[in-house]
C-alpha cells in the first residue's frame, strides 16, 4: 500500500530582532486558528523554492531572492489520508513588508515563545532548530 505525499515549502522569516514571523490559518481551513510558518503546498512541476518563492508572494505580498532561502530542516507528519513533508527554509532577505493577504493575522515572535503558541503538530519539531539559529 502507498500513501501519498503532500510536499509544502514553508519559511522561518527571521528580522533583525531576531523573531521568527507566523500566521495564523483563517476560518474554514484546515487547522483553522493555528499558527504557522508561511509557505504552502507545491504545484505539479515546481521546485521547493518555486513554490515558497510564489507562497510567500500570494500569502505575504513579499518579493523572495532564490538565493536568500536557506533549506534548515524537514518535518514529517500522518495526515488522514497522506503524509505531509514540510520542508522549512531560513529567510532572512525579503523585498516589501509582510502583510496577512490570505491569513487572519501575523505575528513577530521569538523562537522560544513558539512553545506557547498552537501550531500545527508538523511545525513543532522545527521550534528547537530555531532557538538554536537565533
Amino acid at each position: 500500500m502507498s500513501i501519498a505525499l503532500l510536499m509544502v515549502s514553508a519559511a522561518a522569516m527571521i528580522d533583525g530582532d531576531g523573531r521568527v514571523l507566523v500566521q495564523q490559518r483563517p476560518p474554514g481551513t484546515s487547522m483553522a486558528g493555528l499558527w504557522e510558518f508561511p509557505g504552502g503546498k507545491l504545484e505539479p512541476g515546481e521546485s521547493p523554492e518555486e513554490a515558497l518563492i510564489r507562497e510567500l508572494h500570494e500569502e505575504l505580498g513579499i518579493r523572495v531572492d532564490h538565493h536568500c532561502l536557506a533549506p534548515a530542516a524537514f518535518a514529517s507528519e500522518p495526515l488522514r489520508d497522506r503524509h505531509l513533508v514540510l520542508l522549512l527554509y531560513v529567510l532572512r532577505k525579503w523585498h516589501g513588508i509582510p502583510a496577512p493577504l490570505e491569513a487572519t493575522a501575523l505575528r513577530w515572535v521569538r523562537p522560544v515563545e513558539l512553545h506557547r503558541i498552537d501550531m500545527p503538530p508538523a511545525d513543532r519539531p522545527l521550534i528547537a532548530l530555531l532557538e538554536a539559529l537565533v
